[in-house]
Parts: C-alpha cells; structure tokens; sequence
C-alpha cells in the first residue's frame, strides 16, 4: 500500500467497524464535530484544504469509504445504503452521536442517504458535486448521454485494466475540472497510485457497476420519492460540471424542510479542488449555523 500523504496538524488511525477496518484522518478537537466523505476517485487527502481551515472550530473528521484510500476493500457491500451504514456503525465506534456533515460526489450522495435514514444524528449537510436522491426521469434522460462514462468504469475488465494502469485518474481529475492549477504531480499521485492495489481497483468498479445495474432503476423509479429532507442542506456544484447539469436541481427543494442551492461559475466538477477558498468561507459560515 502506498504511504500516507501527510497534511500538516492532520492525524491518523483505524476505526473497527462491520468487521472492516477504516481508515480516519481527523484535525481539531472538540464536540463539534465535522464529518468529510469523498467521492471517486478521491480519498480522504481531497478535503487537504478545507480540514485545517475549520481545525481551529471543530473536530474534523475525514473517513475513507469501504473500498477507497487506506479503508479496507471487500468484494461486495458497495450499494450507497450499505456504505451509509458503514458510516454510522464508524461513529457508533467513536461515541459520536451527532455530527455536521460534508460530502462531495458519491460522499455527497451517501450523505443524504444518511440524512434521510437517520437525521436526528446530522445537525447540518453541505453537499458538494452531487445532486440530491430524486431525479425526474424528464431532466435526466436527455441527459443520460453525459453519465456515458460511466459504462467503462464499471465494466469488470476494462474497469480493473482502466484504474490499474494509472492515467485514468489523473484524466478525470484533470479533465472534470476548469480551475486546473491545483492539480500537480505528487497530488494527482496520491489519488492515482492507491488504484494500483487490485482491490481498491476492483472496489472502484462495483462501486459503479452496483449503482447502474442494482441501483439506478429504482432511483429512476422513484425509490426517495416519498423520503423527505429535515436536515438544514447546502448544496455547491460547479456550473460546468460535465455530468450534473444544472437542469438536474430543478425542483429539488420541493422534497426538503430547507434546501439551499448554488452555482459556482468558472468551477468544474471538483469544486473542492477548484476553489478550496471559496468552498472553506462556506462550510464555516453554514456549519456554524
């Protein structure tokens, strides 16, 4: 396994959890606390800005999902709800019963899974790259095309062969972001080179493939429909995002008690990456209510 990379105020440890073993970085101290989930093809090392910038406020917390990062990676167990459950059965494990959440991309979408299922345990959401659980067939299907890349992703060979060789996430990463200064060599390493384990690789692909074969035809179906969101949510996505277009938020905020959206302009899919100033005056202005 690759080392850690290192962010400065910013420790490590393993969490027992569903008989896995996770992986946390945590900054801060305190009962405040300020729970980070990353999406693909990231890990913990993708919220490297925002942790010491709300350090000096709360105890924060950076867990890497079954699968990713330095995280065990099971053969099975990636459907959302079940990774939602991972995340809580990590905080049972560390006493912690309530926490302010933060999520970007798949982060993000467990994220409200989880503040549907068990809200009285998430004071507050910011989502960031994602769009909530209630798609309108309407918006999405002609507009199916731009989640076209996710059909490689997920397919057994080609999936394991596209992560392993190690171009893969540097060209997502690069290629799904407009601001693309921040990406240097040893960043684009870190989240590269942990693929070159075969499990995290093979992790990685049913992660897609059970969200488009198990998962997405019920979500088209209406599946949250009837779910409704009590947790105070902000929601950050780049206007040139390449896959969530913004005609996918139309409507949204009919399904929860309070629902806050914005477009950043000039900002890609890795709006973290991307604008981590703008991203950190956010999450300290709503996670301090």
């Amino acid at each position: 396994m690759t080392d850690l990379p290192q962010v400065e105020g910013v420790s490590h440890r393993a969490v027992a959890a569903r008989g896995l073993e996770f992986h946390l970085a945590e900054a801060g101290s305190g009962d405040d606390v300020v729970l980070c989930l990353h999406g693909w093809p990231q890990h913990w090392f993708m919220w490297r800005d925002l942790m010491p910038r709300l350090a000096d406020r709360h105890r924060v917390l950076a867990l890497d999902l079954r699968g990713f990062g330095w995280s065990d990676a099971p053969r099975d167990g990636y459907e959302k709800e079940n990774m939602a459950a991972d995340v809580a059965a990590v905080l049972d494990a560390l006493d912690i019963e309530r926490v302010k959440l933060v999520g970007h991309d798949w982060g993000g979408w467990i994220g409200f899974l989880l503040a549907l299922r068990e809200p009285r345990r998430i004071e507050r959401f910011l989502a960031l790259g994602v769009v909530p659980p209630w798609p309108s067939p309407r918006a999405a299907l002609p507009r199916a095309w731009r989640f076209a890349y996710q059909v490689p992703i997920m397919a057994p060979a080609i999936g394991f062969a596209l992560h392993t060789r190690g171009d893969l996430v540097p060209r997502v990463l690069v290629g799904g972001s407009t601001v693309r200064d921040q990406w240097d060599d040893a960043t684009l390493r870190a989240f590269a080179e942990t693929y070159e384990e075969p499990d995290r690789a093979r992790a990685a692909v049913r992660l897609y493939r059970t969200f488009v074969l198990r998962e997405m035809p019920g979500l088209l179906a209406g599946r949250y429909e009837a779910s409704r969101l009590t947790v105070p949510t902000r929601l950050i996505n780049g206007r040139d995002d390449f896959a969530l277009s913004p005609h996918l938020l139309s409507g949204q905020e009919r399904h929860a008690d309070e629902l806050e959206i914005e477009l950043i302009e000039g900002c890609g899919h890795f709006v973290v990456d991307e604008m981590p100033d703008l991203v950190a005056a956010r999450a300290r202005s709503f996670l301090s209510g």
